[in-house]
């Protein structure tokens, strides 16, 4: 079993406006409404690979009730703890005339220690079935900054691998807890590391500099592919994985696929650098959908023909 974790779950309501103009009156061409959250765009796409998986985390009010009542009609397992704040929503522009998209995210519902320590019981009784465990996404408020550092180290000690996907000083302070996997975007990444990337050199230093603080592997994704540091035949090995640009209609929540699917195929048992090769197809199939985690395994199938992967050979070996 795979377990995903959105300690800041919402509706996410995605609207199609072509010609958006700040100021002026618009009407949709098309529009959405679904769970969100990294983690649960993560457990969406991950279920439609066709592999185990359950969301869970924390869901306040009649946002939250929404939310899980719509994982349900989606028929994605999960088991959340209910919080008394309301969940939040957030709300996406897309114009696809530009392909530019604009997001407003609420900050989140407050959250107590009360609650805080149900979740981490819930959590670890979960964890007890699951072989990997994802954390993903931003903080509600009354959480504090070490969070993941903590419940990665717990969910560590029932025998689970650990994968983090977040930015900011949560991001920063779960490295302590030396996850298996960090997975963050490039400008997550350079907030990590310290500095802006100039170049392929930087970027593929970059994940060497991820696992130096502390990760087993790191992954940083990259909008034609990612850059990678993982373990290949028993040792540590740097990686860029690209493919050609698609003709996208929107690239929310590819990152949240690439995750999944690289997920996925290590949940079955697949060579680590076919798991990055699928993990790419994945990101870069979802861009064809309109909603974070719709992917077409069929079409993922197809792409992974069209996904190169280089050998990098820069720095000195890390364990």
């Amino acid at each position: 079993m795979i377990i995903t974790v959105t300690l800041n779950a919402a509706m996410d309501k995605t609207l199609e406006v072509p010609s958006f103009t700040v100021g002026r009156r618009h009407r949709t061409v098309d529009q959405t409404t679904m769970p969100g959250g990294k983690g649960v765009n993560i457990a969406r796409a991950i279920k439609r690979l066709g592999q185990p998986v359950i969301a869970t985390g924390l869901a306040g009010g009649a946002t939250g009730t929404r939310i899980v009542e719509a994982l349900n009609d989606e028929s994605i397992l999960n088991d959340f703890v209910r919080i008394y704040d309301e969940s939040r929503t957030n709300t996406a522009v897309l114009d696809p005339t530009t392909g530019l998209h604009t997001e407003i995210n609420e900050r989140g519902p407050a959250v107590s220690a009360q609650e805080m320590e149900l979740f981490r019981e819930k959590l670890l009784y979960l964890a007890q079935g699951a072989s990997i465990c994802v954390f993903a996404g931003s903080l509600p408020r009354g959480v504090d900054n070490d969070v993941y550092q903590s419940l990665i180290r717990d969910v560590r000690r029932v025998g689970a691998a650990t994968i983090i996907d977040s930015d900011g000083e949560p991001l920063r302070m779960s490295m302590r807890a030396e996850p298996d996997l960090v997975s963050p975007n490039e400008r997550e990444a350079e907030e990590l590391v310290g500095h802006e990337f100039n170049d392929s050199d930087d970027r593929a230093e970059a994940v060497l500099e991820m696992a130096r603080q502390g990760a087993h592997e790191a992954i940083m994704t990259v909008p034609d592919g990612c850059y990678a540091r993982i373990m290949s035949d028993g040792a540590p090995a740097t990686f860029r994985l690209r493919i050609a640009e698609q003709e996208a209609r929107s690239a929310v929540g590819s990152g949240d696929a690439f995750l999944a699917g690289f997920v996925a195929a290590r949940y079955s048992g697949q060579d680590p650098v076919e798991c990055l090769r699928f993990g790419v197809a994945c990101g870069a199939e979802s861009t064809h959908h309109f909603g974070a985690g719709i992917i077409d395994p069929a079409r993922v199938e197809r792409l992974l023909a069209e996904v190169d992967s280089e050998r990098l050979e820069l720095g000195a070996e890390i364990g």
